[in-house]
C-alpha cells in the first residue's frame, strides 16, 4: 500500500465520523422538541375551545426594555393544550337580613328623608329690623354719598349695631290712593295730573290704585306699568267730587220720597235729615296696607295719597290702622290739596275736633312711618310733587339691625345722622311681626 492510498481512506474515515455525527446531533434535537397539534376544524355538535382569559397584571415593575421579556419555553409549559367549555352560574342573592328585636321603643332611627344637605344645615332665628331713610339738607335736597358710620341707630334708647346697610335704589310697590270726597273743583285738578303721575313711576314698579269717599274701592291690583295704568287713569277722569255747597232740605228736592209725584205717607211728618258726610281715610290705607303686605319684601312698599286729609267715619282707627302700616313696613307719601295746601289753615286742619274728625290726619301718618307730606295747591306744584315723593321713596338709605326685645310690643325707633345741618325722615318705631308657627 503506497502512502497517497493511505492518506485517502485515512480523510474517508474522518468524513464518515463527521457525517455519523451530524446525523445523531439532528436526531437528538427533533427528539426533544414538543409536538404541535394541529387544532381540529369548527365543528357543528362541539363548539369552539374557549381562550383563557388574560392573567392579572402584576404590580412589580417592568424590566428597562420597552418590551417585557418571553420565553418560547415558559410559554409552551404554561398554554394550556384543551381547554373545557366554561360554565356560567347565575349570580347568588344575597339572605334577607334577619329581624332585629332587640331595639326598645322609640330607639329606632325614624323613617323620614333626610339629605346630607339637611344634615348639616343649621337655623337661628334674627331678628332684624328693616329701617329706609331718607336724608336731606336744609334746602330739601337728597343728600347722597354717607356711609355706615354716619348713622346712629337707636331702639328704646339703647343703640343698635348695623347689620346691614346699602344706598341702591330699590323697586318699589306703590298703592296710590284718591281721595274723591274732596270738593269737585280739586278732584278735577286732580284728574289733569294724571300723566305726570304715570311718568313719576319706573318700569320695575308694581302700582295699585284706590278711591275712597264714603266706601274704599280697589280700581287696579298691583301690576307692572303697562297700557292697562294708562286706560284706568283715562277712566278716571271722569270722576267728579262732592257738592262743595250746603245740603239740600227743603225744595222740590227735599220733600220726602215721592211716589208718581205723591208724598209716600201724606199723613205723616215730613222729616228730612241731611246725609252725613263721610270721609273714610282710615278704612282706605287699612285696605292698601293689608295689600301691600302680600308684597315681596325686597320691594319698598309705599302708599301714596292724594288727599285733603280729612277723616270722618272710618271704621278703622287711627292706632289699629297705624299698626297694620308699621308691621308691614309701609312708608306713606302724601300730596295734600285743595285747603291743606293752605299754610295757615293747615295748622287748624290737624286737631281733631268733636263730631268733626281729623282736619288733616296726613302729617300723623307720614311722620310715624318715615314718609313726607307735599303741601300743593296749584297743578303745577302737584306734579312736581310726584316725582319728588317718588325719587324719595326710591333713594333712600336702608339700614338694618339685630335686635335683642322680646316682646310684641311697640319699640321706638330713632335715626341721627353724625352731620350737621341735615333732616332725617324715618319711622319712629314698630311692631314685630309674630313668630311663624
Amino acid at each position: 500500500m503506497t502512502l497517497r492510498n493511505a492518506t485517502r481512506r485515512w480523510w474517508g474515515v474522518v468524513a464518515l465520523g463527521a457525517l455519523i455525527f451530524a446525523v445523531v446531533v439532528i436526531a437528538a434535537g427533533q427528539s426533544q422538541a414538543p409536538k404541535q397539534e394541529i387544532p381540529d376544524a369548527p365543528s357543528a355538535k362541539k363548539p369552539p375551545a374557549q381562550f383563557p382569559t388574560q392573567p392579572p397584571v402584576s404590580s412589580a415593575p417592568l424590566p428597562e426594555s420597552d418590551e417585557p421579556p418571553s420565553s418560547s419555553k415558559d410559554t409552551q409549559k404554561t398554554a394550556p393544550k384543551d381547554l373545557p367549555e366554561p360554565e356560567y352560574a347565575p349570580t347568588a342573592t344575597p339572605p334577607p337580613m334577619p329581624d332585629v328585636k332587640t331595639v326598645p321603643v322609640g330607639g329606632a332611627t325614624p323613617d323620614n328623608d333626610v339629605t346630607n344637605d339637611r344634615l348639616f344645615t343649621f337655623t337661628k332665628t334674627v331678628n332684624s329690623v328693616v329701617v329706609p331713610v331718607t336724608v336731606k339738607d336744609l334746602d330739601g335736597r337728597l343728600v347722597h354719598g354717607l356711609l355706615p358710620q354716619d348713622f346712629i341707630v337707636f331702639e328704646n334708647g339703647a343703640e343698635q349695631r348695623l347689620a346691614f346697610f346699602t344706598s341702591d335704589p330699590a323697586a318699589l310697590s306703590a298703592a296710590v290712593v284718591f281721595d274723591l270726597g274732596m270738593p269737585d273743583v280739586a278732584v278735577r285738578k286732580l284728574n289733569q295730573t294724571f300723566p305726570s303721575l304715570e311718568g313719576a313711576f319706573a318700569a320695575f314698579d308694581r302700582v295699585a290704585i284706590y278711591t275712597y269717599s264714603s266706601a274704599v274701592r280697589r280700581v287696579r291690583d298691583f301690576n307692572a306699568l303697562n297700557q292697562q295704568l294708562a286706560d284706568t287713569l283715562q277712566e278716571m277722569k271722569t270722576q267728579t267730587g262732592r257738592n262743595s255747597g250746603p245740603p239740600v232740605l227743603g225744595g222740590p228736592l227735599g220733600s220726602g220720597p215721592i211716589v208718581n209725584g205723591v208724598p209716600l205717607d201724606p199723613q205723616g211728618p215730613v222729616v228730612i235729615t241731611p246725609p252725613q258726610e263721610t270721609h273714610s281715610l282710615n278704612d282706605a290705607l287699612l285696605a292698601a296696607a293689608t295689600d301691600l303686605g302680600k308684597q315681596p319684601r325686597d320691594r319698598r312698599k309705599i302708599i301714596f295719597i292724594i288727599s285733603d286729609g280729612r277723616e270722618m267715619g272710618s271704621r278703622a282707627s287711627y292706632k289699629d290702622v297705624l299698626k297694620i302700616l308699621l308691621t308691614n313696613e309701609v312708608t306713606v307719601y302724601a300730596v295734600a290739596v285743595d285747603a291743606s295746601a293752605l299754610p295757615g289753615f293747615n295748622k287748624l286742619r290737624k286737631l281733631n275736633l268733636p263730631r268733626r274728625g281729623y282736619g288733616n290726619i296726613l302729617p300723623k301718618y307720614s311722620s310715624a312711618t318715615g314718609g313726607q307730606v307735599f303741601s300743593e295747591f296749584s297743578k303745577e306744584a302737584m306734579e312736581a310733587a310726584y316725582a319728588d315723593a317718588m325719587g324719595n321713596a326710591r333713594n333712600q338709605y336702608t339700614l338694618a339691625y339685630n335686635t335683642k326685645a322680646q316682646g310684641l310690643g311697640y319699640r321706638e325707633v330713632e335715626v341721627r345722622v353724625a352731620r350737621p345741618n341735615l333732616k332725617v325722615y324715618a319711622k319712629a318705631g314698630y311692631y314685630p311681626t309674630p313668630p311663624a308657627k
